[in-house]
């Protein structure tokens, strides 16, 4: 039998649907029958016409779906018994689609192409799924049924299924799928609990044993508190299987049998660490975000802040209720009923998304990465376990944001490289750890770092690479790694420093312009007003120099601000998403003009080349 395949997602499709339902409501609507509007003039009409086409075509544009559909779930009807040619066909389609999930599909078998549930007897879905075993195998995957449902068609009185089938790479050579999710929450919430457990395999005993193994400082063992950044992974294998230190000794052994692996970013909870925080979203490009609220407390502390900033860097964010075990079954409902009111004021716009089945974690990691609005929430306990297995079936199914055409664009560009944190090994050197914003960097690969505070971008060269702890030759666009200096003399790098290709030709700048919204202030925001700016891995104050047509600022108010370092220059880029605070003030924006140079009279712009000497 043949196997019909369809392109596109049933979600996509509602998505496209419920865009336009604005424009089938004033179509429906119909002209006004009152006598005044019949008088109106042509050229009134007309306008009024124009007008509502605009804002008609506004809100199109905004709702529109995203380019391109992560890991989609295809529509087969049925795989029985196809001819040698058909197969092979159907295998390079497998492997097509595995390259543009970057290593993962999900396959829907039972589904007409234009997706109606039609459903498979019993012997057609073994065979079906014998069918696509074999495809699977001959591309080198594994398949993984995620689920299956009965269907009514025809009044048919045999029972028919439609299947739901999730296809996986096998891991070779460390192409591993890597999703970064950045852990927020009020101080107190169980985050570092709740990493210990999913990393380590064992429930916590209550008072906090799994968390010990995340902390980096021995105040922080004492407090119970994490003031700094700490890194945990999850892995899964070809065949949906959780991967973590109960079953591997060293994060080498995880890598190796891993096909998708979860990179945990433990981020402080406690106010007084918040730029710590800041710099944890802003720094290592995390794809999603996972808010944890205890079920006790509910929202309180930083939660508010810490959503808040998750939707300012536009990172998509689900929710994690723990503790449950603490409180009574309406005490929970009521921390959930919160927390839905708060997703749904016109501030979030969000659509609350309760996980109670693994049917349901499924169908919210398949949303989730496709519509933004979609905001799972589960409810668990780090201590007796309860629904911690909806949590590892929707980060299994997680699909990434982009696919393999686009980071392959990013690859194609010239080198560089993110300082985030820099170390000194005994017997390797200095390490600095961070993120490959674009290009491919490998094993002796020749770089500039800078800018240093004079301005000048310092030759160096690359000796190994390390990436979530084990041994790796390349690095490639997006991806997270370690890197080792040799004999580099530390005391010339800093954290914000770029490492790029010599043929980049960076430049540097003290000033640069912003298109800002001020989200709170409470008196007004003017010339001369100093804050600290957050712009990717650049963490510096800088001091307004002018606002473009407004002498000052409100809350709420936008404007177009110029601001200026105050201690050193930076490298920065263009449409890089920027984020600045003092005190209570806080604001959200994007540069849209660097200074190149040294310095400039009064938003003027001069230019200046960066210099390339050598160090050390």
């Amino acid at each position: 039998m043949d196997a019909r395949i369809s392109g596109g997602t049933g979600v996509g499709t509602i998505a496209n649907v419920r865009s336009n339902l604005p424009n089938v409501r004033s179509n429906l609507q119909g002209p006004s029958s009152g006598n005044g509007r019949r008088m109106t003039s042509k050229k009134t009409r007309s306008k009024k016409g124009k007008r509502r086409k605009r804002r008609r075509n506004k809100k199109t544009k905004t709702n529109k779906t995203p380019p391109y559909l992560p890991p989609e779930v295809r529509w087969l009807l049925k795989l029985v018994n196809p001819t040698q040619y058909r197969f092979e066909h159907l295998a390079t389609q497998l492997k097509w689609r595995l390259q543009e999930g970057r290593g993962e599909a999900v396959y829907q078998i039972g589904v007409e192409d234009n997706g109606l549930l039609v459903g498979l007897s019993e012997g057609d879905m073994r065979a079906s799924l014998k069918t696509l075993r074999r495809m699977a195998e001959k591309v080198g995957a594994d398949i993984t049924l995620l689920r299956e449902r009965e269907v009514d068609y025809d009044s048919d009185r045999n029972c028919r299924k439609i299947a739901e089938v999730l296809v996986r790479k096998v891991p070779d050579d460390q192409q591993f799928l890597d999703l970064r999710v950045a852990v927020l929450g009020n101080v107190d919430s169980g985050k570092s609990t709740l990493l210990g457990v999913l990393t380590q395999g064992e429930l916590d005993n209550g008072r906090g044993r799994a968390r010990l193994n995340l902390f980096r400082h021995l105040h922080e063992i004492q407090t119970g508190r994490t003031s700094s950044i700490s890194f945990e992974i999850l892995g899964f294998n070809s065949k949906g299987e959780v991967v973590n230190y109960s079953d591997s000794r060293t994060a080498e052994e995880i890598c190796e049998s891993s096909s998708k692996m979860i990179t945990f970013i433990d981020l402080a909870g406690h106010h007084k660490y918040l730029k710590t925080t800041i710099f944890g979203l802003t720094s290592y490009c995390p794809d999603f975000a996972m808010l944890v609220v205890s079920a006790n407390t509910g929202i309180a502390g930083t939660t508010r802040e810490h959503l808040g900033l998750a939707m300012a860097l536009k990172v998509p964010i689900f929710i994690v209720v723990s503790k449950v075990d603490l409180c009574a079954k309406g005490t929970v409902e009521r921390t959930v009923r919160q927390l839905e009111h708060v997703l749904k004021l016109p501030g979030c716009n969000k659509v609350p998304m309760v996980v109670a089945s693994p049917d349901d974690a499924v169908t919210a990691a398949q949303q989730f990465a496709q519509s933004s609005s979609i905001t799972p929430i589960f409810t668990l306990s780090s201590v007796s376990g309860e629904s911690l297995d909806l949590l590892k079936v929707f980060f299994n199914i997680l699909p990434p944001l982009s696919n393999s055409k686009e980071q392959e664009e990013l690859m194609q560009q010239l080198t560089e490289f993110q300082v985030d944190e820099i170390y000194t090994v005994p017997d390797v050197g200095t390490v600095v750890g961070g993120t490959l914003y674009s290009g491919v960097c490998r094993e002796g690969e020749r770089l500039v770092v800078g800018p240093t505070d004079e301005g000048r971008f310092l030759r160096l060269k690359v000796g190994s690479i390390h990436r979530n702890r084990s041994a790796c030759r390349v690095l490639r666009a997006g991806q997270a790694a370690t890197l080792a200096l040799g004999n580099f003399d530390r005391s010339l790098l800093r954290k914000g420093m770029v490492m790029v290709s010599p043929k980049m030709n960076p430049t540097i700048c003290w000033q640069f312009e912003a298109a800002i919204v001020l989200l709170f202030h409470a008196k007004t925001f003017h010339r001369g007003f100093q804050v600290t700016v957050h712009v990717g891995n650049v963490r510096q104050t800088a001091t307004v120099e002018c606002l473009h047509g407004k002498e000052e600022l409100r809350t709420g108010e936008r404007a177009v601000v110029c601001f200026r370092f105050i201690k050193h220059p930076e490298y920065l880029r263009m449409g890089a998403k920027l984020l600045f605070r003092e005190g209570v003030t806080k604001g959200i924006g994007h540069v849209t003009m660097v200074a190149l140079g040294r310095r400039f009279d009064e938003c003027g712009f001069g230019q200046r080349s960066a210099s390339l000497v050598e160090a050390g």
